[in-house]
């Protein structure tokens, strides 16, 4: 049995008993017995567990882990120090430091982030080493559209960063109109610059989050 530790358990108990995910549990014990695949298993649910249910004031959703040998670890678009950053990461902490003059970190680790309310949730939480949307339909999607129909349903205001078109389709189940969505290109080199540079989503969700009375996320990392 999955155990996130905190309130995500209860509020997914019932999605962990559905059929489909009980075929992508069996399908993912298969691929991690004859395939690399990440993040390694214990690191699959990491943006949950950092991140409980009550304490999320925005959320960042991007496509699939990374599939390189030790980039991903549960936040999408983080890796663990010690990692070189990807582009896609170098280009949101080039973002930071235009929009907030931040300096940019010399390490790509999020978990700061997580542990300030920012949920860092891939469409896709796992993925075989060297193939991108290796593990895509097979039964991810339908989980995490659970875990955003969740966070719909709060009524207390959260910020949802959407970059890319994958991420921006996740947008029509964010329905509360007390939420704010964001959307722009990814920021992926081959998009960057056909939106993600220049669109302020950083200053723009801390304006929100301190127009609602909750403490504005510090970028800077440590």
């Amino acid at each position: 049995m999955v155990h996130i530790g905190n309130e995500w358990d209860e509020l997914l108990k019932d999605e962990f008993k559905k059929d489909y995910y009980k075929k992508l549990r069996t399908a993912l014990a298969s691929e991690y017995k004859t395939h690399t695949v990440y993040p390694d298993m214990y690191d699959i649910f990491n943006a949950l567990k950092y991140t409980s249910y009550s304490d999320v004031k925005a959320v960042i959703i991007g496509q699939d882990p990374y599939h390189g040998p030790g980039q991903a670890h549960g936040l999408c678009f983080s890796v663990k120090r010690g990692v070189e950053p990807p582009p896609s990461l170098k280009n949101i902490f080039k973002e930071i430091n235009d929009e907030l003059g931040i300096p940019i970190p010399n390490h790509g680790e999020l978990t700061s982030w997580a542990r300030q309310g920012v949920l860092m949730l891939n469409a896709v939480l796992t993925v075989r080493a060297g193939q991108p949307n290796s593990h895509k339909n097979i039964g991810w999607e339908q989980f995490t559209d659970r875990v955003i129909e969740l966070l719909n349903e709060r009524n207390e205001p959260i910020v949802f960063l959407l970059w890319g078109g994958n991420a921006r389709r996740k947008a029509q189940l964010v329905t509360n109109p007390i939420h704010k969505i964001l959307t722009c290109a990814h920021p992926s080199p081959l998009s960057a610059y056909s939106g993600f540079f220049g669109c302020g989503h950083f200053i723009k969700c801390n304006e929100f989050l301190k127009s609602v009375g909750k403490e504005p996320i510090n970028w800077a990392l440590d």
